[in-house]
């Protein structure tokens, strides 16, 4: 069955307007992310306080993982929400 031409249309805009968002690398060589950072832990969640992924932020595993552990305690310690 032929596609109506409406659709089409809405399908190709949709490819053509997809943005690719770059990730950005936060952390360069930090072996330790003090929970008490919360200026830099902030870059790492979003505005309703979630962990933003680590495709959004550019850290490797480790650094997610520690990253999410730092915002974790920071949470119970009343610096973030």
């Amino acid at each position: 069955m032929a596609m109506r031409e409406r659709d089409r249309d809405r399908d190709r805009d949709s490819t053509v307007n997809m943005v690719s968002k770059r990730r950005v690398p936060q952390i360069e060589s930090l072996k330790y992310i003090d929970p008490r950072d919360y200026e830099l832990l902030r870059k790492f969640t979003s505005e309703q306080g979630k962990i933003l992924p680590a495709r959004l932020t550019g850290a490797s595993p480790q650094q997610q993982r520690s990253v999410a552990r730092a915002i974790r305690r920071a949470r119970v310690m009343g610096l973030l929400r």
